[in-house]
């Protein structure tokens, strides 16, 4: 699952910006971007941050396909893991209700 570097990279291609362009405005280096594009390598959040201003993308949406190829990456290769996620999803729900 790559949905994040994947919509980087066609966000990226559609500004005709090159890969060495995008990758000195986050400061690092070329090689680094490219394995986040391919899903080889995970942006930091703060990188996350700086490409949704870049390319104003909905930051939700941007950061949710950002957390579900980092959580992906955890569990691929589990055999539990949709009940594991299920357990999640709950422990979400309810820490959302006891915040507020």
């Amino acid at each position: 699952m790559n949905k994040f570097g994947n919509l980087i990279r066609t966000k990226r291609e559609k500004q005709d910006m090159l890969l060495r362009h995008l990758s000195a405005e986050l400061d690092i280096d070329t090689a680094q971007m490219s394995k986040i594009e391919r899903g080889e390598r995970t942006a930091k959040r703060e990188h996350v941050h700086q490409l949704i201003k870049i390319f104003n993308l909905n930051e939700a949406e941007t950061t949710a396909l950002w957390l579900a190829d980092q959580v992906y990456a955890v569990v691929e290769n589990e055999d539990e893991a949709l009940k594991a996620l299920i357990v999640v999803e709950k422990e979400v729900k309810y820490q959302k209700k006891v915040i507020k």
